[in-house]
């Protein structure tokens, strides 16, 4: 039997360990069991670049979990974007990369194939399995779904994000103290979330609960109030900039500084329109996303809120790749264990799809099938922390 791990995409603060706990599984289980990476996600599977696992990992085991990032190399590659795959040298103008893919894995004789990724990294293993089933090529493909986003519909909670949030916390608690060195002070803090206002929202649970363990001095004005979320701004949430910001000035005026907790793709779609409007081009990466880095979210809000606060100071600080960069803290590690565990027992049962838990499933933990797996999935404002806290910023 023959295993293949490849993880693609963004990284997040679960590959190491996913890696770490599959190879682990296999291990232990099989005596027989031979198990490659793909270097540099589907860049390495198209170039047939890769590394062999030997037995005697397993006494170093535990040092996965103690790494961020991956360790077999990650990449951007869609291979149905036939272009930007010639265009990258990944595949020879006339040859079809999801071709060239498949017929890698047939002369490796790979037999399980598992995909650590977010929506995209899995379908394009899923459309791999679908191509190599009709040339009668049996492969399994179990995919674990990884990414800070926590946007994979229909799973609750990927791998990563807990971790993600966390970091995004520790981050802006030494950020926050640039609010002691100007006046009217205006702090942006742009947090991934393309599509989805989960992280935001729970990075910014998890500093107010660090919040809640300072001891402050109100007596010298270092008051809690003035270290606090002012504002949170989230795709989901329709953003009346008059409103807020006739709200916001209030705070600028008594504590001399706003915070603000930005993800990424809130107003996003008044962003691209205002760029059109001035004649500059919209920028896509080789998925068709809006290239957010370019298009600048978190400088936009900065221009927007500091001319309206009459800031005399603004930063905008991105805590994105600090926060994907963490090793899995306590909570990812118990979720990536119970998903890697579950995916070796669907793979080797030969049930491809995704695992997770499922939400359309009374969560319970699955392998669900392709088909279902989708990205984008919006993050439910309807939550009682959400909404608890959302009361408590406003009244700030």
């Amino acid at each position: 039997m023959k295993i293949a791990f490849l993880t693609s995409g963004g990284i997040a603060p679960c590959l190491s360990a996913s890696i770490g706990r599959l190879t682990e599984s296999y291990l232990k289980k099989f005596s027989d069991v031979e198990i490659i990476g793909y270097l540099n996600g589907y860049k390495g599977l198209l170039s047939g670049d890769k590394i062999s696992f030997p037995k005697s990992i397993l006494k170093n085991i535990d040092k996965f979990y103690q790494f961020g990032g991956s360790p077999i190399g990650n990449s951007r590659v869609k291979l149905t974007n036939i272009e930007d795959c010639i265009l990258k040298g990944y595949v020879k103008k006339g040859e079809i990369p999801i071709e060239v893919a498949a017929n890698q894995l047939v002369k490796d004789r790979i037999n399980i194939l598992h995909t650590i990724g977010g929506d995209d990294t899995n379908l394009t293993a899923a459309d791999l399995s679908l191509y190599l089933e009709k040339k009668n090529y049996n492969l399994t493909v179990v995919g674990l779904p990884k990414t800070i986003d926590n946007d994979v519909h229909p799973i609750a909670q990927t791998m990563g994000a807990w971790t993600a949030a966390e970091q995004g916390a520790i981050f802006f608690e030494n950020i926050v103290n640039e609010n002691t060195t100007f006046e009217r002070q205006l702090i942006i803090h742009e947090i991934m979330g393309r599509h989805c206002g989960w992280l935001a929202a729970a990075t910014a649970l998890e500093y107010r609960k660090r919040l809640k363990k300072i001891n402050f001095i109100p007596e010298i004005k270092i008051l809690k109030k003035k270290w606090d979320v002012h504002s949170l701004l989230l795709p989901e949430e329709k953003i009346c900039i008059d409103e807020e910001c006739n709200r916001l000035n209030k705070v600028m005026d008594k504590y001399d500084c706003v915070n603000v907790f930005l993800s990424e793709g809130a107003g996003v779609d008044t962003i691209i329109k205002e760029t059109k409007k001035s004649g500059e081009s919209i920028l896509h990466d080789a998925f068709g996303h809006v290239r957010l880095d370019e298009l600048n979210p978190g400088k936009w809000f900065a221009n927007t809120l500091g001319k309206r606060l009459n800031a005399k100071k603004i930063l905008v600080q991105k805590s994105g790749y600090f926060s994907r960069s963490s090793k899995a803290n306590k909570l990812d590690l118990q979720l990536i264990f119970e998903i890697a565990d579950y995916a070796v027992k669907s793979a080797i049962e030969g049930n491809s799809g995704v695992v997770g838990w499922d939400q359309e499933n009374s969560n319970k933990l699955s392998c669900i099938n392709f088909t279902r797996i989708k990205g984008g999935k919006p993050f439910d404002i309807s939550l009682n922390w959400y909404k608890e806290m959302m009361d408590e910023i406003k009244t700030i």
